[in-house]
């Protein structure tokens, strides 16, 4: 028995789950118009509403056939949306009344249909897309005339075009296909009786499309269709099951599109082959020098050719090289290609006798790759590759191509090599004035090109005929032999104003990608040490905007999930102001990009693109180019996605350092209410327990002698006045921690404040011998007396409560401030504990009453007053505890002068 592949049980199990909560897509499928798929798509919905499925009729194109009404009247049906189209009101599937009637099936009829301008989406067959990721499963019906990669091989057959096509990924992930076939005869004889087309049009289709050959090619393309996907569910189950392990290597295809017409049937073919083969496939375009300066019409053809070969399933990339078969065989082994498909040669017979096409080349060198011809339609791929000369190279900053200046310049320098050389004949042979020829071309190749460097080629060879041999200003030559000169120099001089050329070509091509890696290098530096948003926002405006030539804008989620743009201060003139927040909103919840160039809203002239992180969507990225094709080549495609992922990370790790952040707090608030309650649970205990027990043998024993009673008495008011300075304690905390305490500032002198704070904590300080060392002349102080009594009456307690017996309270004058300490002679400060934070307890906390708060307390009423506290240990043993309170500029004391009468 074969054991199931971990690997492949893991995706199966994954892919399982996506299914699940997809909805699911099944589609009627047949040759052509009038086979039944409809009316069997409605007889297949009656049967679900028989079972108790919730069954809604989104859309169904009835033609006028009076039995498919008769089906579909039976059926809840949605009503259409009225949409204006050029002063007229066409009905239109409503999608967004389908998401919110949720029902479990919905019947959406033709697949390939084109939604009128104003629609969210293009197609329908988008609108299915979203009702499947929502949940909700979809009956549709499609004809094979519409599938993309058959669109050309249908129109060849029929002779018809039909320009409503659907990509074969959405054929593709279809859960079920259901053929519905009919003989051609009989289809033929459904026309004739008007069940197919109303009179008039039946007349022309049968004319026209619906001729028996058309329908006999039509329904084998159906066939044959449908038996692929059904090979490939085959395929599928054999392998979720381990029955057997059907390929060795999974198949991969690379094609190779060129600027002409025919490349868009180069890509349906791969696209045909790699559906066969169930293969990957790749499409490539190679810049070479010769491709380099085409006009924008090809260019734009390309970009087209690119994007459909992305429609229909491939990975796209731009290559540049001056070889292109040794590129295209590096590339493919690189990628572990299988395959190359290429278009056959339109070369004449004798250019390939001369110089091997590119098919020869690749069949020679490629032993280990499969090489695949495609044919060209011969009307399509007529003409040359036109180049023109100011046209821009769009993945270059600099022209390639050579103007008028630059042939100007040519001529100057091979004028003045001639005349250098004039001067230099008296003293070197001809053969050294050839070298300084050579030299002229080489610095020509270099500075200004291909096109110059030729030139100069063929001028140098002139000149140097003209000028300098036998018979002089002539281009007769007395001796054979320098003709074979003249050739000679030609061919070097050509020879290297190529290599110079396509040595300046491929700089030109490693500074571009130099500065495409410096761009993401010094973005994904810049982002790496962003620790907030905002941040995040100015990084991405800065460099996204230069290297795409377009106006940014990031758009993120408030708590209510509603995408947003925050008010972050940024370069103005690379911001994007003019968003649509619908749009935005719809690429955030369903992940997937809209707007200028997708499948979703192309008319728009933003891009939204989804900030997909790891975790989630972050937000979405609106970018809006001076030029679309800044963006649209696969490359620039690329570099773009990149930046969005980095964008995404960096967002979701900032959101990240935030939730630790917030649970740093809570584990710390978690810690200090547990610190409360275990303090409070003890130390309130314990007073009120004494409390309770003493006045309770007060209560009880009427007949004790007056000294007991005075002395149960005075132990009450003992526990009472502990507890009361608990709570006291407790609510100055809450007060300072709130930040609603408003200090009363007076100027006063510091003893008095000392001397009302002895008095308060005498019954503290009861047993303990306290010496006061304040000078008389310290100045006036300003400070809150009431709060720095209690910070000094929390000082007193603390010191009675660890001091052995003797407490000193000392005051000095410094600089600008004065400084007040407290020092006991009791164990002194433990290691490694800061005593200032809320709970903290000295080593006798078990013999001593408190919850850790008077100095939590003295530390917050000094830094309100703007002074310092701090604590350490005395050499001879024992703690000191000391604050300082700023000297400032007290008010002068009038003069009271005594007056005699």
């Amino acid at each position: 028995m074969n054991r199931p592949d971990p690997d492949t049980l893991l995706e199966k199990i994954q892919r399982d789950d996506a299914r699940q909560q997809r909805g699911h897509l099944k589609l009627f499928f047949g040759a052509c118009a009038g086979v039944g798929k409809t009316y069997a798509m409605l007889n297949a919905a009656h049967v679900q509403r028989q079972k108790g499925v919730d069954v809604l009729v989104g859309i169904v194109e009835t033609h006028g056939r009076q039995d498919t009404i008769q089906m579909s009247q039976q059926l809840e049906v949605l009503p259409a949306q009225q949409i204006r189209y050029k002063d007229r009101m066409l009905a239109e599937f409503d999608l967004d009344a389908a998401l919110q009637r949720q029902p479990a099936l919905i019947l959406v009829d033709e697949l390939a249909h084109s939604n009128v301008a104003g629609s969210r989406h293009a197609k329908r067959w988008q609108d299915v897309e979203e009702l499947l990721a929502a949940g909700i499963d979809v009956y549709t019906t499609l004809n094979v005339q519409h599938l993309e990669s058959l669109n050309d091989v249908v129109g060849q057959i029929t002779g018809i075009r039909v320009w409503e096509t659907v990509p074969d990924k959405v054929f593709d992930m279809a859960d079920e296909i259901t053929l519905v076939d009919l003989p051609p005869d009989e289809l033929l004889r459904r026309l004739k009786d008007g069940k197919v087309y109303l009179e008039q049009q039946a007349q022309r289709a049968a004319k026209n499309f619906f001729r028996k050959g058309n329908l006999i090619a039509l329904r084998e393309l159906a066939l044959r269709r449908t038996a692929d996907q059904v090979d490939v569910q085959m395929r599928d189950y054999r392998a979720d099951q381990s029955i057997n392990t059907v390929w060795q290597a999974k198949e991969r295809l690379l094609v190779c599109i060129g600027p002409d017409a025919s490349a868009s049937k180069l890509v349906r073919g791969a696209a045909r082959l790699a559906a066969s083969l169930r293969a990957d496939w790749i499409a490539v375009y190679v810049e070479t020098p010769k491709l380099q300066n085409l006009n924008n019409a090809r260019r734009e053809a390309i970009l087209k050719t690119l994007k459909l070969a992305q429609e229909l399933g491939a990975e796209t990339s731009t290559l540049a090289g001056d070889s292109l078969a040794t590129l295209l065989l590096s590339y493919a082994r690189s990628r572990n290609v299988s395959k190359l498909v290429i278009g056959k040669s339109l070369r004449p017979i004798w250019s390939r006798l001369l110089r091997n096409s590119l098919a020869d080349e690749l069949a020679n060198r490629s032993t280990d790759i499969d090489v695949v011809m495609i044919g060209h339609d011969l009307d399509k791929a007529t003409g040359q590759i036109t180049a023109t000369p100011n046209s821009n190279h769009l993945d270059l900053d600099k022209k390639d191509a050579t103007g008028i200046r630059d042939y100007l310049w040519t001529t100057a320098i091979c004028l003045a090599t001639t005349l250098l050389s004039a001067g230099l004949t008296q003293v070197f042979d001809l053969a050294n004035v050839v070298m300084l020829y050579l030299l002229a071309v080489v610095f020509i190749a270099i500075r200004f090109g291909r096109g110059a460097s030729v030139l100069a080629s063929f001028l140098s060879v002139a000149s140097f005929d003209f000028f300098f041999v036998p018979p002089r200003f002539s281009f007769s030559v007395s001796d054979s032999q320098y003709l074979f000169t003249f050739m000679i120099m030609l061919a070097v001089s050509l020879i290297i104003s190529n290599l110079m050329s396509n040595l300046r070509f491929q700089a030109r091509i490693a500074g571009y990608r130099e500065r495409r890696a410096d761009a993401l290098y010094n973005m994904s530096k810049a982002l790496s040490g962003a620790l907030m948003v905002e941040q995040i926002i100015e990084i991405s405006s800065e460099h996204l905007a230069p290297v795409f030539q377009s106006k940014i804008a990031l758009l993120l989620p408030d708590s209510h999930e509603k995408v947003r743009q925050p008010l972050v201060e940024v370069n103005q003139q690379t911001t994007l102001h003019e968003l649509d927040t619908d749009v935005a909103q719809w690429v955030y919840e369903h992940h997937q990009p809209a707007g200028l160039g997708t499948n979703t809203l192309p008319s728009n002239a933003i891009l939204y693109l989804p900030l997909k992180a790891p975790m989630r969507t972050r937000g979405v990225l609106a970018i809006a180019p001076n030029d679309k094709r800044q963006i649209f080549q696969p490359e620039q495609q690329q570099l773009l996605d990149t930046f969005a992922a980095q964008i995404a990370l960096a967002l979701e790790r900032v959101h990240y350092v935030d939730v630790a952040q917030d649970a740093l707090i809570n584990i710390e608030a978690e810690r200090l209410r547990n610190s409360l309650l275990s303090a409070i649970s003890h130390d309130l205990r314990t007073p009120l327990t004494a409390i309770v027990g003493l006045a309770s043998t007060l209560n009880q024993q009427a007949d004790l002698a007056a000294d007991k009673r005075h002395e149960l008495s005075s132990a009450i008011h003992e526990e009472a006045l502990r507890m009361s300075g608990l709570v006291v304690n407790l609510l100055d905390m809450a007060r300072l921690q709130s930040g609603k305490v408003i200090l009363n500032l007076q100027w006063q002198p510091l003893e008095e404040v000392v001397g009302s704070a002895l008095r308060a904590s005498s019954h503290a300080l009861q047993g303990h011998a306290v010496e006061t060392r304040i000078p008389h002349d310290l100045p006036l102080l300003s400070f809150d007396a009431v709060l720095m009594e209690r910070v000094l009456s929390n000082l007193f307690e603390n010191a009675a409560k660890y001091g052995k017996g003797k407490i000193c309270v000392s005051a000095t004058r410094a600089v600008d401030e004065v400084i007040l300490s407290v020092s006991d002679d009791g164990p002194g400060l433990p290691a490694g504990i800061n005593i200032f934070e809320k709970f903290s307890r000295g080593e006798t906390e078990a013999a001593s009453p408190g919850v850790g708060l008077g100095l939590a307390i003295c530390e917050s009423i000094i830094l309100a007053h703007g002074g310092k506290i701090w604590a350490e240990n005395r050499p001879e043993g024992g703690a000191q505890f000391s604050f300082s309170l700023a000297i400032g500029d007290a008010p002068v004391l009038p003069l009271i002068e005594n007056e005699l009468e």
